[in-house]
Parts: structure tokens; C-alpha cells; sequence
């Protein structure tokens, strides 16, 4: 059994599996208010889980493309020891990086700059 508190409208607000203060009413747990509840839970959580691994996989692909970069500067690799797929890729947005350097002076700290 679980402990529910619903809104004005029917609507789940709070399930607890312990007894509580504002607890309406309880449900078996194979009720169909609680399966739609818990349901939305997980997807709620699962896309909070999903949208924090894609901002870490863009912050990743900078570190990655950094390193890269790093590793090609110092002579440990070259582009060409990488797939043609990669180097095309890494060409985009090194290309993509420096059209966005020249504009740089936009978004400086310094009061010099338009923003």
C-alpha cells in the first residue's frame, strides 16, 4: 500500500510508502494512478540523466578536439594518421573555430569590445 495525496482535480501530488500528515487516501501498488506515477517518475528522471550526458558530451568533444589538436601541435600524431571521416570533421571545426575567432572582439572582457 501507498500513501497519496491528490489535488483538486484527482490528480496524484505526493506517494509515499510510509503513513504521512496530508495523506488522502492509500493505493495498492498495482493501482493504475501509482503505475502512471511512477511511470512519469522514471521518465522524468531519465530525462534529466539524458540531458546532463549530452551537455558532458559536448564538453567532452571539446576537451577531445583540444587534446587532438594538442597531440597534432606537438608532432605525436598526424591528421593523416587519423580515419578520413575524422580528419573531415576535425577540419570542420577547426575551420569553424577560427571564423569564430575573428570574431572574438565581440564577446571580449575588455571594454574595447561591442558586448
Amino acid at each position: 500500500m501507498f500513501y497519496v495525496q491528490r489535488n483538486t482535480e484527482g490528480q496524484l501530488m505526493r506517494v509515499e510508502a510510509e503513513a504521512y500528515a496530508d495523506a488522502t487516501e492509500t493505493l495498492p501498488a498495482d493501482h493504475p494512478d501509482l503505475q502512471a506515477w511512477f511511470a512519469s517518475e522514471v521518465m522524468a528522471t531519465s530525462l534529466k540523466q539524458l540531458k546532463q550526458l549530452k551537455q558532458s558530451d559536448l564538453e567532452m568533444i571539446r576537451v577531445l578536439d583540444d587534446l587532438i589538436q594538442v597531440l597534432i601541435g606537438k608532432g605525436v600524431i598526424m591528421v593523416t594518421d587519423l580515419p578520413a571521416a575524422a580528419q573531415a570533421k576535425l577540419m570542420d571545426r577547426s575551420q569553424a573555430r577560427e571564423a569564430l575567432g575573428g570574431l572574438s572582439y565581440l564577446i571580449d572582457d575588455d571594454e574595447d569590445g561591442l558586448i
